[in-house]
Parts: structure tokens; sequence; C-alpha cells
């Protein structure tokens, strides 16, 4: 039988998810947890804070944490939403934007050109796989947490 941790341990580096910061763009080091942040703000119409905390599946401090590091980067703004003044709404800056999508091509070439490496059935295998993992792993009664022994 396969060793299925040691495969994810493997494909976790591979992707480079242990590296102190995942990407490098307009002249500044955005970390994984940030690059997220981005991209999820980036997808969302002005979501609330808990909003894509939840999404994350990240506690609200370590998350504000990383809103205001993005925030002094001016990548991110936070403002009071104007229906209901306890709750931030996140958007992305220009700069903020122009880092997402700088990342989202980046991320993009890199899996285009670890597609290459395999024929059309095989890279739909391992997108079909993936989905099926993904589906799996949310019906998880641990999902998005770290298993506890």
């Amino acid at each position: 039988m396969e060793n299925t941790r040691e495969l994810f341990q493997i494909m976790t580096r591979r992707f480079g998810f242990l590296n102190k910061n995942c990407c490098s763009a307009g002249g500044l080091d955005i970390s994984l947890i940030q690059s997220h942040i981005l991209y999820e703000i980036d997808h969302r119409h002005k979501p609330s804070m808990q909003q894509v905390a939840e999404a994350l599946g990240t506690d609200i401090t370590t998350f504000s944490r990383q809103v205001q590091s993005l925030i002094k980067m001016n990548l991110v703004k936070k403002l009071p939403d104007p229906s209901d003044r306890r709750v931030y709404v996140l958007s992305l800056t220009v700069e903020g934007k122009y880092i997402a999508t700088t990342i989202d091509q980046q991320m993009n070439a890199y899996l285009n050109e670890i597609f290459s490496h395999m024929n059309d059935f095989e890279k739909d295998t391992v997108i079909r796989s993936i989905k099926l993992l993904n589906e799996a792993m949310a019906k998880s009664s641990q999902c998005c947490t770290t298993p506890v022994g």
C-alpha cells in the first residue's frame, strides 16, 4: 500500500507550501496565507473580514494580523460596511489587484508547466481526482483543521 501521507508531504514540499514566502510580485515578498487572502478578496465582492477568515478556515485573530500587514503594504483596504458599521469589508487597492493578478498568472504558468508533462487523459484524471478529494475533505468532520491524534 502506498504511504499516502508521504505523497502529500512530497506534494506540499514541491508546491513550496513550506516556504516562508510563496511568491514575489511587484518587488514584494508575499506569504502563502497573504496570497490566499488576496485571492479570496479578489474573487468576492467586498467580503467581510469574517467571510474571508471563514473561507480560509483561519481564526479571526491570526487573520486580522495578516490583513493589517497587507494594509501596511498598501494592498488591502478595510472599511466599515455602510449598512452595518460593526462589520468591516475588505477590498484590494490598485496595487493589491496588480499583485493578486501577478500571483494568479505565476500560479497558472506553474500549473500549466506541470500539466505539460502529462497527456490530456492524465491531466483530466488529476483534476477530477483533486475535485473528488476536495469534496470528500469538505464532508470530513475534521475539515480545515489539523487532525488531532
